[in-house]
């Protein structure tokens, strides 16, 4: 008589699923709306523009809090929750200034006359940009749950899943964003 050992399969979490499906149609929309830019931009009516040094500093903000989010998750994982609870609220404050500096980028463009109404480039802008900022806000308000479950004197659920749900979508976010900067460099 043989025996047979049956091995666990190795499933993703539901959420995990439901997340990397969510970020395949946000790469499918933002796929959609800047191959839309690139046929819009040979219009006669099409004007070109500077990036805000704004978006530059924006860029340092978001690619060093991907670095804490991603410390912090290493640390949850070794349960130095000191280390986990101070990066996390880094990475909250760092994500918040990002949108900060976001906004004095879109001031500097709206100061100099790209207004929506200046022209179909800048409202591609606005849309591309804007629904990115959109997806930021999402990742801070989940940031501020996070902060605030890690600080929390309730009883600890130390499930890593909701840990790494939000390392994975502010890593998109991040990844996202440093497309859409190199995109707007290169084909304005």
């Amino acid at each position: 008589m043989e025996t047979e050992v049956i091995k666990p399969k190795n499933k993703i979490h539901p959420h995990k699923f439901t997340l990397w499906v969510g970020i395949g149609s946000i790469v499918m929309m933002f796929a959609g709306l800047t191959s839309a830019y690139i046929v819009k931009r040979n219009q006669a009516n099409w004007q070109t523009f500077d990036i805000p040094i704004a978006f530059w500093y924006s860029t340092i903000l978001i690619l060093i809090s991907s670095l804490t989010l991603h410390l912090s998750l290493k640390y949850f994982k070794e349960r130095e929750m000191k280390k986990y609870r101070m990066l996390m609220l880094t990475t909250l404050i760092l994500g918040a200034l990002f949108f900060v500096t976001q906004y004095f980028g879109f001031k500097s463009f709206w100061n100099s006359g790209m207004t929506l109404q200046a022209g179909v480039s800048f409202s591609f802008l606005y849309v591309i940009v804007g629904l990115h900022a959109l997806h930021v806000i999402g990742g801070v308000l989940a940031l501020i749950v996070m902060s605030l479950k890690a600080f929390s004197t309730k009883t600890r659920n130390y499930s890593v899943v909701p840990v790494e749900l939000i390392c994975t979508y502010w890593h998109f976010v991040d990844i996202l964003w440093v497309y859409l900067l190199i995109f707007l460099v290169m084909i304005r």
